[in-house]
């Protein structure tokens, strides 16, 4: 009776131990061994003397098969990463709708004062200089002056004194007086324009930086929706033409296999271990069953 028991026994504890050992080698150990300036076969262990290559063909593999276009703009563009978006963009403006700081304070939870003075100074800049061009070479004084001269004919024409024919003596002197006074009125804008459209913008970018968060929301609720669907159509225009060339800018293989041969094998073998805890504890045991298996064999025949 013991003869049955010890040979499936021994054959348990056999493959439990070889499985158990040859695990352990994929690993281990991490560095070449020699005796007598003789290098020691399986030195070091499989993993740590393929690390290059498997570092390689994971990356390849990743950046092919998992992190591609096709896969990230399907993920990107799936119905629940849009409706994750929608409530997220929901959830701040319902926040935001009872927010009292100033746009000036909520702004420098993400910015310093230097970039939020940057910042005000080239919008600022950039809208007096578009401004001004326009004024400068749209002739405004001219239609100023046209629009003044035709409103005090028409006034004259309406009066006592257009009846009795005023306005039939100021008519042969509105061209000229018209011309005078668009000139004036373009040599002002020219000098002043610029100064005038600076104090008007530098004025409204002070209120606008004043108002508090709920103002703005509450006082542009109806453009909340074409804000909200703006964002979603600039999200999807950034994944489907943009993504290739960040995929490619980042290339998701060469830091995966960088970031591997950077790892300290001991760093690696931890992680692999705790991945795989499980699947590699059921091969020990099921060297352990077919260890036990053959030492059934052995024992019947």
């Amino acid at each position: 009776m013991f003869h049955y028991i010890v040979g499936p026994l021994v054959g348990a504890v056999i493959g439990y131990i070889t499985n158990d050992i040859a695990i352990r080698m994929l690993f281990r150990p991490h560095q070449p061994k020699y005796i007598m300036g003789v290098h020691i076969p399986f030195t070091p262990g499989i993993i740590p003397k393929e690390k290059s290559r498997i570092a390689t063909s994971i990356g390849k593999a990743v950046s092919e098969n998992l992190m591609n276009r096709e896969v990230l703009e399907k993920s990107l563009l799936s119905d629940d990463m849009l409706a994750k978006m929608g409530a997220a963009i929901d959830e701040f403006v319902a926040t935001q709708s009872q927010n009292q700081e100033t746009i000036e304070q909520f702004a420098r939870h993400y910015l310093s004062d230097e970039d939020i003075d940057a910042m005000r100074n080239d919008v600022t800049s950039g809208i007096v200089k578009m401004i001004t061009g326009k004024l400068q070479d749209s002739r405004l004084g001219d239609s100023i002056a046209h629009m003044a001269t035709e409103h005090a004919l028409e006034k004259t024409r309406n009066s006592l004194a257009g009846r009795l024919g005023a306005d039939l003596l100021m008519q042969p002197l509105a061209q000229p007086i018209e011309k005078l006074m668009a000139k004036h009125i373009n040599e002002i804008l020219q000098n002043n324009s610029q100064q005038m459209i600076q104090n008007l913008v530098t004025e409204e970018s002070d209120h606008l930086m004043e108002m508090t968060m709920s103002q703005v929301i509450t006082s542009h609720s109806e453009q909340l929706e074409q804000v909200k669907s703006g964002i979603f159509n600039a999200y999807r225009v950034i994944i489907t033409e943009h993504l290739p060339r960040i995929l490619q800018d980042i290339d998701i293989s060469a830091i995966i296999e960088d970031r591997i041969n950077e790892m300290d094998m001991a760093e690696a073998e931890a992680i692999i271990l705790d991945v795989m805890k499980k699947e590699l504890r059921a091969i020990v045991w099921l060297g352990a069953l077919l260890g036990s298996i053959m030492g059934i064999f052995s024992v019947l025949a």
